[in-house]
């Protein structure tokens, strides 16, 4: 039999991944400097292991530092990118891929940084489990994720599994990249990028001091006659909001409906947004924008009504803007700022 292959390290450019270089090239978080042959230093293999993780579906038990990583659910592949390693295969994500058939800024990173990009397999709720075992991954993470117990179960059989903390679809930005760090044995590193996020949103802030002033919700639809709005902790509303605006005051008072990060309040209370100066959504399709921006009690809403509405039409723009990583945070900010200054203008007009 063949040996197993080893993990498909990265090569690190500098310190950690800044915001001037992050939309470019991938750097090693917190690595001192690099030795003759290019390769970051990094910590022995079996330094800071074993290490435990609880979830909400089980504990992985991670004995060594692992270099052939697995990502299911969205977020993750970005994080163990950043903090120096390419997964040996992620959850594919169709509807934001670009014409690569990968996520533009995962496929960015990778060849810029000269790496193999990642096998992709189904996830969702049809995982595909045997395209998994075969990619013989020493880790399995999907810290923000929907894997059911089932899943989880079949997945630890594989590798250790990391799951959730608590529940599906509700891990705060800082924390997945925390438990990933974890994972990786690198928890310093991890807490770089999260300075470095942090500093872009603050640098954005600093700039855009008007900003402040300006309220906003995050809304959504399941169809017509449905209306729902992301709670400040969801990953979409924390992206507008580290950028300096400041959440509607109305949406902490909306109860969240079991494990979402959201609250369906239905349209019929649609004018409880009546003080949202801008109104963040995004639609699956032009003909379903249309349907859903005619229904009379929408279109009343004065952000929609005035134009000071942001709402991206393209599939990989609303996807990475809803999620805040080491990725997504300097590809999406080039591309947030004009629509937002465009829906300020119409408030202010």
């Amino acid at each position: 039999m063949n040996p197993r292959p080893r993990g498909r390290r990265l090569r690190a450019a500098g310190p950690r991944l800044t915001a001037a270089l992050a939309a470019a090239a991938l750097v090693l978080a917190g690595c001192g400097s690099p030795p003759e042959d290019g390769a970051a230093e990094q910590a022995p293999a079996g330094e800071g292991f074993p290490v435990t993780i609880e979830s909400a579906l089980g504990t992985a038990e991670i004995t060594e530092r692992p270099e052939r990583i697995v990502t299911l659910g969205q977020g993750s592949a970005e994080t163990v990118i950043a903090l120096g390693e390419i997964p040996v295969g992620v959850e594919e994500y169709a509807w934001g891929s670009d014409d690569t058939g990968y996520l533009p800024w995962v496929h960015e990173a990778v060849t810029e940084a000269g790496g193999e990009l990642p096998e992709q397999f189904t996830g969702g709720e049809d995982v595909d489990i045997a395209a998994i075992l075969e990619l013989e991954p020493d880790v399995i993470l999907a810290p923000w994720s929907g894997i059911t117990q089932e899943q989880f179960d079949l997945l630890s059989e594989i590798a250790p599994t990391v799951a959730y903390p608590d529940l599906a679809w509700s891990t705060d930005w800082d924390q997945q990249i925390r438990t990933i760090g974890q994972a990786m044995g690198l928890p310093d590193e991890a807490e770089g990028l999260i300075t470095d996020i942090e500093a872009q949103f603050a640098e954005v802030a600093e700039a855009h001091p008007e900003y402040a002033d300006v309220t906003f919700s995050y809304i959504y639809t399941n169809g017509p006659g449905t209306l729902g709005v992301f709670l400040p902790d969801e990953q979409r509303v924390a992206m507008v909001s580290g950028l300096g605006l400041t959440v509607d005051p109305v949406v902490e008072t909306f109860p969240e409906t079991e494990g979402t990060d959201s609250a369906l309040i239905g349209l019929e209370n649609a004018d409880q947004l009546s003080g949202s100066d801008l109104v963040f959504t995004f639609y699956t399709d032009a003909q379903t924008r249309e349907e859903i921006e005619a229904q009379p009690l929408y279109g009343a809403i004065p952000a929609v009504e005035r134009g000071s509405l942001v709402a991206g039409d393209d599939n990989s723009f609303v996807t990475a803007s809803s999620m805040i990583n080491p990725l997504t945070v300097p590809w999406v900010i080039d591309r947030y700022l004009p629509l937002i200054d465009e829906a300020i203008a119409q408030v202010d007009g």
